[in-house]
């Protein structure tokens, strides 16, 4: 962000000094507006019981085991709230980034998921998951094919509730979710093969 603001206001002075010049510094001559500031995400902390950031995730929420989705919780989100998003992904993967969890539509007043959430296309509070790179339904947990990976978990307050149908993708979301991020909060963890 730091680096689109400073491009912001290079392109703001460069053109400034062209239009200065080409009027021959007059100063009649036209000016630019500032340019539009940033807008600054708000962070929630997300956190797991079963793992504290950038430790290990136990196994049973691996494929290599009971492939249960790890219990978190969540900050409050921002006044303005209307639904809540969660996704995980591997970006160590040999392929690139491989998206293990996709769910949505949360609603805005819950703070927490528990342990083994179903891969259900409709969840009971009104939420939706959406396919991970297996293309299957919900959460399909760490399984490395060597070495130590991290594995992401971020969650995303919203000011819109989604228009996508359960199933969509980790692309589906992100575009979705584009201009409607209030705030984020990210929990990392650990697996190895």
């Amino acid at each position: 962000m730091i680096y689109r603001v400073l491009s912001k206001s290079i392109v703001y002075g460069f053109l400034s000094a062209v239009l200065l010049s080409s009027c021959g510094g007059d100063n009649d001559a036209p000016s630019l507006p500032p340019p539009a500031p940033e807008k600054e995400l708000a962070t929630m902390e997300l956190t797991s019981p079963a793992f504290s950031n950038g430790e290990p995730i136990p196994a049973k929420y691996s494929r290599n085991s009971d492939n249960i989705s790890p219990p978190l919780s969540w900050d409050a989100p921002p006044e303005g709230t209307q639904s809540m998003a969660l996704i995980c992904d591997d970006l160590d993967a040999p392929s690139g980034t491989w998206v293990h969890w996709v769910i949505y539509n949360l609603p805005s007043d819950v703070r927490s998921l528990p342990e083994a959430v179903t891969s259900d296309a409709n969840l009971a509070d009104g939420s939706s998951n959406g396919k991970n790179s297996w293309g299957e339904l919900g959460y399909d947990g760490p399984s490395p094919p060597s070495g130590t990976h991290r594995y992401y978990f971020k969650i995303y307050a919203l000011d819109t509730i989604l228009d996508l149908e359960p199933g969509a993708s980790n692309n589906d979301l992100i575009e979705a979710m584009d201009t409607h991020v209030l705030a984020d909060g990210e929990l990392m963890g650990t697996y190895s093969k």
